[in-house]
C-alpha cells in the first residue's frame, strides 16, 4: 500500500490554483524530491498533505483519506518541517524538541519516560546535545534549523514532509541531515517527501523527482530522467550543465 496518494488534489490561494489537479503516489519507504521554480506550488502541496490547506481531490495516507483522520491522528502518521517553521525564543531547545510528542499525549497529561527518551534521541542524532539548555532566541539560524528536525524526529512518525530541509545550514550540516534522514529510512523505513532548491542534493538522495511549474506535476521520474538540461532551462529558464558522476549527477550553472 502507499504511504501517500493524490488525486485530484487542487489548492487554491486568493482565487487562484497555486496547485492543479495533482495526482501522484509515494510509496512506503521513497524517497520523493519536490522540485520546481519559485512559485511552483511545492510548498503548498506540501502543507495540502499535511493538512493544513484546504484543496479539492483527495489525499490519501497509508490508504486512509487524510480528511477522515484527526489532528492527533494526522500527526502520529506525518511529521512536517516547515520552511519557516515557529520557534519560540523562550523555549529551551529540548523544551522545544520533547513538543514532538504532543500527538502521542492524552488531553491534560505530562510527558513521560518514553517521551524524553524519543527526544534525547532525536537531539543526540543531530548532535544537539550541547545545545538542549540553550534558549532558542539564542541561536543561528542554522543551528535552529537543525532543532526543527530534531523535533520531527522525536515526533517519530513514518512519513516527514520536509520543506527546503537545509536552508540556513553549511554544506557539513547539511550532509549530516540528509544522511540521518537517508539512515532512518533505510533502518526505520521513514517516507521523505522533501521540496528541495539543492538540484544537485536532490539527485544525490532522492529516489524519484517530481517538477512542478505552475501548479502541475510536469515531470516524474529518476533523478537522471527528471534533471536534463533541456527540462531545466524550460522550466527554470537556468542555463545550466548536468554532469554524471560515480554517485549520481550534479546541477552546475553554465555562464553566459
Amino acid at each position: 500500500m502507499s504511504a501517500i496518494a493524490l488525486d485530484g488534489v487542487t489548492v487554491t490561494l486568493g482565487g487562484r490554483e497555486v496547485v492543479q489537479d495533482v495526482d501522484a503516489v509515494v510509496e512506503a519507504g521513497e524517497w520523493v524530491a519536490l522540485i520546481g521554480p519559485n512559485g511552483a506550488g511545492k510548498t503548498s502541496l506540501l502543507r495540502a498533505v499535511a493538512g493544513l490547506l484546504p484543496c479539492e481531490g483527495t489525499v490519501r495516507l497509508d490508504g486512509v483519506v487524510l480528511a477522515q483522520l484527526s489532528r492527533r491522528e494526522r500527526a502520529q502518521r506525518l511529521a512536517l518541517v516547515p520552511q519557516e517553521p515557529s520557534t519560540p525564543p523562550w523555549l529551551t531547545v529540548a523544551e522545544y524538541v520533547l513538543m514532538g510528542r504532543t500527538p502521542y499525549l492524552r488531553p491534560l497529561a505530562r510527558e513521560g519516560e518514553e517521551d524524553r527518551e524519543a527526544a534525547a534521541r532525536a537531539l543526540s542524532r543531530l548532535e544537539l546535545d550541547e545545545l538542549a539548555e540553550r534558549m532558542l532566541g539564542t541561536l543561528s539560524g542554522g543551528e535552529r534549523q537543525r532543532v526543527v528536525v530534531a523535533r520531527a524526529l522525536a515526533q517519530e512518525a513514518p512519513i516527514v514532509l520536509l520543506d527546503e530541509p537545509t536552508a540556513s545550514l553549511d554544506i557539513g550540516h547539511q550532509q549530516q541531515a540528509l544522511d540521518l534522514l537517508d539512515a532512518l529510512r533505510t533502518t526505520e523505513g521513514l517516507t521523505l517527501v522533501a521540496a528541495m532548491h539543492d538540484l544537485t542534493l536532490a539527485a544525490q538522495y532522492a529516489d524519484r523527482v517530481l517538477l512542478l511549474d505552475a501548479g502541475r506535476i510536469v515531470a516524474d521520474g529518476t533523478p537522471a530522467e527528471v534533471l536534463t538540461e533541456e527540462a531545466l532551462a524550460e522550466h527554470y529558464g537556468a542555463r545550466v550543465r548536468v554532469v554524471t558522476l560515480e554517485e549520481g549527477i550534479a546541477v552546475l550553472p553554465a555562464r553566459a
